[in-house]
């Protein structure tokens, strides 16, 4: 355990940034793109050209422009024949063509659990869903912020937090100090520009960015260490972060059925409980750069219950989510998290995996297939 002189406040009070900081932190909250970068972002690294179905309903824009987005897509499968490409933003609902989504934080009070689902829509019949906007504008503020109870849990002296953090990681009290002393001047900065910093920066990665920002300054070593001990700081306030101003799963379905949506569970192997809810959803992803654990075991286990079901039942669908975040590929080579920069959207290999695919056809289905019914779902 860390001595107590490492976490008091005397050394923040007076820490103001300078004006590097300030330069720094814009830097990491800057969204407007560059004309070199958008047609770098419009030219992918990789072709598809085998591909004929396209499916894509678990993808992150962010900030990258939904032009640039579709001359990406095309120029990656340039034989494509059959698309269902739909946006999921993060509480935030988006339109591509003729399809609208957002995927959507949520409560599962049976099992005390924060959730989400996939929402996807006919961009006609969101045009004018003012109780779901509202709904999602609550749930986005919310969400954003956990990143002030993740600055407070490092600059305030009594936060419990911190002393757990500490005691994981092990780092020396001056390394402690070093963090809390930026920590504090990301606050102060945070809250004199709060109002123009654009809403999908604010997010708990901007700690991260920042910090791996510093690297211009200091030693490779001492940033992972800080990374390190920030993640469990993280991980600590997601653990405590309160769940009930969430609105409940049933209400967010009740809500999206109502405008028509079809409604798909993704991660399920970090919401298992879920899978036992017997909610009134279209399909659940087996498959996830992130999730694929038990991507056969879940494609048997769909495929059985789908066989069980009774006189007019809908089957629940397969799907493969890329879960592409546009904003990983902005960044410098060297600050890109190396798996996430990697995902492009529609491109969900698992599909093309002799294996997997074997699974998914004895489960009844293809890709194809599975587009083909989505879309009917959508459009009836």
């Amino acid at each position: 355990m860390q001595s107590p002189a490492a976490f008091s406040y005397a050394h923040l009070k007076d820490v103001q940034p300078e004006e590097k900081d300030w330069a720094r932190l814009r830097a990491v909250i800057e969204t407007r793109l560059t004309p070199e970068q958008l047609t770098a972002l419009a030219e992918p690294q990789r072709i598809f050209p085998m591909q004929r179905s396209v499916l894509a309903v678990h993808w992150h824009p962010e900030f990258v422009p939904m032009d640039v987005i579709a001359t990406r897509i095309q120029r990656m499968f340039p034989n494509a024949e059959d698309t269902l490409i739909i946006p999921t933003q993060h509480n935030e609902l988006l339109e591509f063509g003729p399809y609208s989504g957002v995927e959507v934080d949520c409560y599962s009070r049976g099992f005390d659990q924060k959730v989400q689902l996939l929402l996807h829509f006919r961009t006609e019949r969101v045009r004018e869903a003012h109780t779901l906007r509202s709904m999602l504008e609550h749930t986005r503020r919310y969400r954003a912020s956990q990143l002030l109870d993740f600055i407070h849990a490092i600059v305030h002296p009594e936060s419990e937090i911190l002393f757990l953090a500490a005691r994981e990681t092990g780092v020396s009290a001056e390394l402690i100090q070093w963090i809390r002393t930026h920590v504090r001047k990301i606050q102060i900065m945070i809250e004199a520009m709060y109002d123009e910093i654009p809403r999908d920066s604010l997010k708990n990665k901007i700690l991260r960015d920042y910090f791996d920002a510093l690297l211009e300054d200091e030693t490779e070593e001492r940033i992972d260490q800080a990374q390190n001990f920030l993640s469990h700081v993280k991980r600590l306030v997601k653990e405590r972060f309160p769940l009930h101003y969430f609105y409940r799963t049933s209400e967010i379905i009740e809500e999206a059925r109502a405008l028509g949506a079809g409604i798909v569970i993704p991660h399920p192997e970090q919401f298992w409980p879920i899978l036992l809810a017997d909610y009134d959803v279209d399909g659940f992803e087996t498959w996830n750069p992130q999730s694929q654990r038990y991507t056969p075991f879940l494609i048997t286990s769909l495929g059985r219950a789908n066989q069980c079901l009774g006189f007019g039942r809908r089957q629940k669908l397969i799907f493969m989510g890329d879960d592409t975040h546009m904003g990983e590929k902005v960044k410098d080579a060297a600050k890109r998290h190396p798996e996430k920069s990697n995902r492009e959207i529609g491109w969900q290999p698992a599909w093309e995996d002799l294996e997997i695919a074997k699974r998914v056809i004895l489960a009844g289905m293809t890709r194809e297939t599975v587009i083909r019914e989505y879309r009917e779902r959508l459009h009836g």
